[in-house]
C-alpha cells in the first residue's frame, strides 16, 4: 500500500465523519411558541363602576376611551382616564390624566401626565381644583397624593407647593413644602 492511499483514505474518512457530525448537529428550526397575548382583554369607550365592599355604595367610577388588562400581573393600563370619586355627600371629585394605571385589586390608582382634579360642583361646595403631573390615589382610604409640584385654586386663592395630600371624602388638603399662596380678594360691590 502506498502512503498516499492511506492518507487519502484517512482524509476521506475524516471528511465523511465531519460531514455526518455537521449534519447531525445542524441547528434545527426552533418551534415558535405562541406567545400569550399581553392583555387579557381590551375595553373601548367604557364606563366601569366599582362598589364599596362594606356599604355597597359607589366607590369609584372610571370612564375612558381604552383600557388594557395585563395578563401577567392583572393590572390595567388606561388611556386618558376620568375617575369619579364621591365625597361624604356622594358628590364626585373628577380626576383626569393622560394615562392611568389600576392595581389588581383596585386599591391603588396612578394618574400620569397633566393630572387635573376638580371638586364636585354643587351648591354650598367651594369649587377647588388642583393640577400636577402625577397623582397616586387610594380609593378605600379616600387619599390622593403626589410628591410633585401642585397648583391648587379656590375662589380668590391660588396655592402652589411641592408635595400634596388630599382626603377627597372630607375635602381636607395639605401642601407639603415650598408653599406659596396668592390671595386675590373679590372687589367690594
Amino acid at each position: 500500500m502506498n502512503w498516499r492511499m492511506v492518507l487519502g483514505g484517512a482524509l476521506l474518512v475524516a471528511a465523511i465523519v465531519s460531514g455526518w457530525s455537521a449534519w447531525r448537529n445542524r441547528s434545527h428550526p426552533v418551534e415558535e411558541v405562541a406567545q400569550e397575548a399581553t392583555a387579557d382583554y381590551v375595553l373601548h369607550d367604557f364606563e366601569l363602576i366599582s362598589l364599596d365592599k362594606d356599604t355597597g355604595k359607589e366607590s369609584v367610577t372610571l370612564r375612558a376611551p381604552e383600557a388594557h388588562r395585563n395578563r401577567a400581573d392583572q393590572t390595567m393600563d388606561i388611556t386618558t382616564p376620568v375617575f369619579l370619586l364621591p365625597d361624604q355627600q356622594g358628590l364626585p371629585w373628577t380626576l383626569r390624566a393622560q394615562t392611568g394605571w389600576v392595581s389588581p385589586k383596585g386599591d391603588e390608582l396612578r394618574l400620569r401626565g397633566d393630572v387635573a382634579g376638580d371638586s364636585p360642583s354643587a351648591p354650598g361646595v367651594v369649587p377647588t381644583t388642583f393640577r400636577t403631573t402625577t397623582l397616586d390615589v387610594f380609593p378605600q382610604q379616600h387619599l390622593a397624593r403626589t410628591a410633585d409640584r401642585v397648583t391648587m385654586t379656590r375662589p380668590g386663592l391660588t396655592q402652589t407647593g411641592v408635595g400634596f395630600e388630599a382626603n377627597l371624602q372630607t375635602r381636607q388638603y395639605k401642601l407639603l413644602s415650598q408653599v406659596k399662596t396668592r390671595y386675590e380678594p373679590t372687589a367690594a360691590k
